[in-house]
């Protein structure tokens, strides 16, 4: 049995980094953004939230308000113990909630019962993938807002609906991103789930976003070029940060596919907020860690 000596003040340490700051790829984007936008009262808006994240960290306080709901992606190899990891996850949760850096926002979803400490049944949410050799066993905790939400949308295409070089798909994306406005708190990035039933485009979409690099480019040719005529589209509606107007609507748009059946096109369209609260560590069994999303690290 492999042991990656884990321990739960890293965990902690690295939980409390994400609520106070933002991740690596996320900032990059909001600095290139600044930048480029040709609105004025976007360019302040978008220098405002670059702030906020500078001045979270000084003062070692939440980057934002809302505390999100934490995902876990737990990918490992071979004769890996993960007992004491997924005891340490939940424990950082409430922890990191009674010292102040995550708002107590868990509730049951009939009687809106508040725990007080964000713990509750499927928190956080933990998602296993076992990758058969793999050496390192890779860890990524995304606290993805929940205003942003709100916008979501999940749809079952057909081939018909889908469409020729994917105008329906391409439609649905357009028309889900001007609806949510400025719901999803622009300048978002936007995951897209295609394929599988509905359950599986919706964790595709949610994975899409939550783990990639937000300045990567997808292997796979199509999807790539996908991805890049969806963000550039989506920018020229000119809603701009916050719905205010402006160049910066989207800071990335990230798909992941499965196969489906032949009858339907499952697609579900994510949002997450500029917001992007993520820690990846990837734990070596010699003790070596490699960080994923904090570049200063």
């Amino acid at each position: 049995m492999q042991n990656f000596n884990i321990t739960y003040d890293e965990i902690l340490m690295l939980l409390h980094k994400a609520c106070t700051s933002i991740s690596a790829d996320a900032l990059a984007l909001m600095n290139k953004a600044v930048t480029t936008e040709t609105n004025q009262g976007a360019k302040a808006l978008l220098a405002s939230m670059i702030e906020n994240v500078s001045q979270a960290g000084k003062l070692d306080k939440p980057v934002c308000q809302s505390p999100g709901f934490p995902t876990v992606y737990i990918r490992f190899g071979d004769n890996v113990q993960l007992a004491d990891l997924t005891a340490f996850l939940p424990k950082a949760v409430i922890e990191c909630t009674k010292n102040g850096y995550i708002r107590p926002s868990i509730v049951h979803p009939l009687t809106r019962h508040n725990s007080g400490d964000s713990s509750g049944i499927g928190v956080p949410n933990m998602e296993y993938r076992y990758c058969p050799g793999q050496e390192y066993m890779e860890v990524i905790m995304s606290a993805k807002g929940c205003g942003a939400e709100l916008a979501n949308q999940a749809k079952i295409l057909t081939p018909a609906t889908l469409g020729t070089n994917y105008v329906g798909l391409k439609k649905l994306v357009l028309d889900t991103v001007v609806k949510g406005g400025g719901f999803p708190c622009p300048p978002s990035a936007i995951g897209i789930g295609i394929g599988g039933q509905m359950d599986v485009s919706a964790k595709l979409s949610r994975e899409a976003i939550s783990t990639r690099d937000w300045r990567d480019t997808h292997p796979d040719p199509l999807i790539a070029g996908l991805e890049q005529e969806l963000l550039q589209n989506i920018n020229e509606l000119g809603l701009g940060p916050a719905g205010i107007g402006g160049d910066t609507t989207c800071l990335a748009v990230k798909i992941g596919y499965a196969a489906t059946h032949t009858a339907i096109c499952p697609v579900t369209i994510n949002f997450h907020c500029w917001v992007a609260r993520r820690f990846g560590v990837r734990f070596y069994p010699n003790g070596r860690r490699e960080y994923l999303f904090q570049e200063e690290m």
